[in-house]
């Protein structure tokens, strides 16, 4: 790789310590990777590419039907997105992982960490400052993402910056809205989905937006999962001219959820874990990797889950957000990322130890074993610097935020 002045391959390999190393060639060109690969590219022979912008995007098999390749989506908010961030990693110096490996070795984490968090709370602030710009038509924020995207810490983020704006937030959970266990629609195994939006009592949900929006105090349902029924326990809420509502969930940005409330009483918020940080200069490290890696983390310390039930629940969680998620990021008056330049540094030490768990004999024991393969390539970095109004605390505990 040196000889060929690929140093960002060089010092990963050099990094990670190992007697042995797998490498890729195809003609002259030798590749670093750290998932599987194909014996041949005679294996691939479904795909297009379409020029995207200013450069390329590739178009790979869908997953439900590997010899189709998936619709052409134009997105362009999440394209900015990515545009943006990556600018501010080339101003940092840290665009791969060989240089968050060299911040961390030459005494530089100090200062990505601070760096990293000033720049969120900056976006954070600038939203706040667009809500309260539309403060006489705006009354609720609709928030919505992926699973551990870090909704509910931007949410409670957002919620500071509104009041220093002179806005005081309420906030109104979507869970407590779910229909009683027995009417709760069913998939197509015949499991209780509680993730699609005919879950949630949408007639009694628009009732109570209309009328807290009109200033009628209303008492607030409470809904238990381990009994699957709604109760009331005399929680009321009303909506002042100096409030706003603040609903954060997986449908928040679906149009059926609100269909009473008027566009222009909306403000749209879409949050996702859009990792910019390549695995070195020519690999790109996958979102939906950050978000397992981060929901891995959180299950084991909060649910008692470990990453063996984790990461067998994932397919069925990317399936959900492919279906009542993505379809509506575009419609998104705002999209925040909550990826952090050097958050996946400090998730190493958390999620090795879970990953290890995981036995030979167990199914999940490949796609764990990827993911060990993947943090072998970084340094880790210690945590203490991380503030306690961080997305990551959502993840890894210290939160200043009550959940």
């Amino acid at each position: 790789f040196e000889a060929k002045g690929l140093t960002d391959k060089k010092d990963l390999i050099k990094l990670r310590g190992h007697y042995y190393t797998s490498y890729y060639q195809l003609g002259d060109h030798i590749g670093l990777y750290y998932g599987y690969m194909v014996p041949s590219t005679a294996y691939l022979k479904v795909f297009d590419l379409n020029k995207y912008f200013n450069g390329m995007l590739l178009r790979v098999p869908k997953a439900g039907n590997p010899k189709e390749v998936e619709n052409l989506i134009i997105q362009n908010k999440l394209f900015e997105i990515f545009q943006e961030h990556n600018q501010w990693n080339k101003i940092l110096d840290v665009t791969n992982l060989s240089e968050l490996n060299k911040a961390t070795v030459n005494g530089k984490a100090e200062t990505l960490i601070k760096v990293t968090e000033a720049l969120h709370e900056k976006k954070i602030a600038a939203v706040a400052d667009r809500i309260a710009a539309r403060k006489n038509k705006l009354r609720i924020v609709l928030i919505s993402g992926p699973s551990s995207s870090g909704k509910t810490t931007t949410g409670k983020r957002m919620g500071v910056q509104l009041l220093v704006a002179g806005i005081k937030p309420l906030n109104l959970s979507l869970d407590n809205y779910f229909v009683n266990r027995e009417h709760t629609p069913r998939d197509e195994n015949g499991d209780y989905d509680f993730e699609t939006l005919e879950a949630i009592d949408l007639e009694l949900f628009n009732d109570h937006l209309v009328r807290l929006l009109n200033g009628e105090e209303v008492e607030i349902p409470k809904f238990s999962f381990e009994t699957g029924q709604r109760f009331y326990d005399g929680e009321k809420l009303k909506m002042e001219p100096y409030n706003i509502l603040i609903i954060e969930g997986i449908h928040a940005l679906n149009p059926k959820l609100t269909p009473s409330i008027p566009e222009e009483a909306k403000f749209k918020v879409y949050v996702s874990a859009l990792t910019s940080i390549n695995f070195d200069n020519q690999t790109r490290i996958s979102t939906t990797d950050n978000r397992l890696i981060r929901r891995i983390i959180r299950d084991y310390k909060y649910r008692n889950y470990s990453a063996r039930e984790t990461i067998s629940r994932w397919a069925s969680v990317k399936r959900g957000e492919e279906k009542h998620i993505f379809p509506y990021q575009e419609e998104a008056d705002v999209m925040f990322n909550t990826a952090l330049l050097y958050e996946l540094a400090v998730l190493k030490p958390y999620a090795e130890p879970i990953l290890l768990e995981v036995q030979p004999n167990q199914p999940e024991y490949s796609e764990a074993e990827r993911l060990l393969k993947f943090f072998s390539y970084i340094k880790p970095m210690l945590t203490k610097e991380i503030p306690p109004t961080s997305i990551l605390r959502e993840f890894l505990g210290g939160s200043s935020f009550t959940y």
